[in-house]
């Protein structure tokens, strides 16, 4: 598991911060907590509320972004969501559930006044499964949503990861990894290691890991197992048996989606890009977006498509 590292108490702040940062109180079973926005642009008709992945990462890795949204005038928020970031982190166990990440995303929906006239919902990575589940509840808030790198099927993945991406790992390594895994010791080092150099590089980020960019080295560093551990396992190489995730699989669902939909997946995806390809399919207003070169993390690694498809689709919207 990735350290947590360089964590700030923001406690005693005030709600409204420089530089278009804002945190937002929501309401759970648990009491009230803050979490953390930041508004970048102005563009009242088109607006992109952006959801990291982990679960427990933090926005920061989505800083790619700033590269091209602002001159393609597209107003966006970055949002740590609750347990992560710059967010409040409640020691609350029970508040890591999918439908309470639900109902937090249109708290803050409703606190930044986004609407239908003019909200794109965006999700990477689990970001992509919450904004799923979030449109299958809350669709009639959405002008667009985007679905990216990110299956909607949890079993499917696990099979793709099974029969796909571990016979690609050399059987000592593999039998090396499943041996750290099986008796527990994630935090040995050598776990990771073997993780980056057999599967990071190829599936994750395809750049040395010394040459990861600093956004992506922050958005690591921040992840909560707290929160990761509990929904998606200590594995990484799929969901855990016993996560609250494993069973999560909204295929079937996918043809009640009508809102303009892009699914954005990549050749050397940790998720199938032949499933999510599919999905597109199923979506009545879906499209897919291929980034031949790009991996998870395609937004870095094969960046000028990704971002090119992605400015493309939200244009289109303003003209639809």
């Amino acid at each position: 598991m990735v350290p947590i590292t360089g964590y700030l108490d923001y406690a005693g702040l005030d709600d409204v911060v420089s530089g278009g940062a804002r945190r937002i109180w929501v309401d759970t079973p648990k009491g009230r907590y803050r979490v953390w926005t930041k508004r970048t642009g102005h563009n009242p008709r088109l607006k992109v509320l952006l959801l990291h992945g982990g679960p427990g990462s933090t926005h920061e890795y989505l800083e790619a972004c700033d590269s091209y949204l602002p001159a393609a005038g597209v107003e966006y928020y970055y949002y740590d969501q609750l347990g992560s970031g710059r967010s409040d982190r409640p020691d609350e166990p029970s508040l890591w559930e999918l439908d309470r990440f639900v109902d937090e995303v249109e708290q803050v929906r409703c606190a930044l006044g986004l609407s239908p006239d003019n909200l794109v919902l965006y999700g990477h990575s689990w970001g992509g499964l919450l904004a799923v589940e979030y449109a299958l509840e809350y669709q009639r808030h959405l002008k667009g949503l985007v679905v990216s790198n990110m299956m909607s099927s949890v079993p499917a993945y696990n099979a793709y990861a099974r029969d796909v991406l571990m016979p690609e790992i050399s059987p000592d390594v593999l039998a090396e990894i499943k041996e750290l895994e099986k008796n527990g010791d994630f935090d040995n080092p050598r776990y990771m290691e073997l993780l980056s150099e057999h599967h990071y590089v190829q599936h994750v980020l395809r750049m040395a890991p010394v040459d990861w960019p600093d956004p992506v080295e922050r958005g690591f560093a921040g992840i909560n197992p707290a929160i990761y551990v509990p929904m998606q396992g200590p594995s990484e190489l799929g969901v855990s048996a016993d996560a609250k995730l494993v069973d999560w699989d909204r295929t079937g669902d996918l043809p009640s989606i009508s809102v303009p939909t892009l699914v954005i997946g990549a050749r050397y995806d940790t998720m199938d890009p032949s499933y999510m390809e599919m999905m597109a399919g199923r979506l009545p207003a879906g499209q897919y977006l291929y980034c031949p070169k790009g991996s998870h993390l395609a937004m870095y690694d094969d960046q000028a498509v990704y971002f090119e498809g992605l400015v493309k689709f939200l244009q289109e919207l303003t003209t639809s």
